[in-house]
């Protein structure tokens, strides 16, 4: 069982940068791939990023490739998203997950709470 907790949302106004968090409980964390998602008003929840379960493999969502940056500290039991040049159509619940490396909410066993980004113009 892994349980995941997302942190580091906020209001930011376009342009600005944010840092998300998400602690993981449990011994296992090492072995798993983590993504983040997300999930818009009145949209689907959309793949963003995921990173392998070494860190050596990552993957991003053409809409904030070259802006946002998954990142994990095994030994901290956490992984991170580094958001820069946000956009207003980033604002979002961003939720962090725990499975296997895939772009598909499904490969994905565990799910935090979310956390909210609001970006304004």
């Amino acid at each position: 069982q892994v349980q995941l907790v997302e942190s580091g949302g906020g209001l930011v106004q376009a342009g600005g940068s944010l840092r998300l968090s998400c602690a993981a409980s449990g011994r296992t964390f090492n072995t798993y791939a983590m993504g983040w998602f997300r999930q818009a008003p009145r949209k689907e929840r959309e793949f963003v990023a995921t990173i392998s379960y070494s860190g050596g493999t990552t993957y991003y969502a053409d809409s904030v490739k070259g802006r946002f940056t998954i990142s994990r500290d095994n030994a901290k039991n956490t992984v991170y998203l580094q958001m820069n040049s946000l956009k207003p159509e980033d604002t979002a619940v961003y939720y962090c997950a725990a499975g296997r490396i895939s772009q598909t909410q499904d490969a994905y066993n565990y799910w935090g709470q979310g956390t909210q980004v609001t970006v304004s113009s």
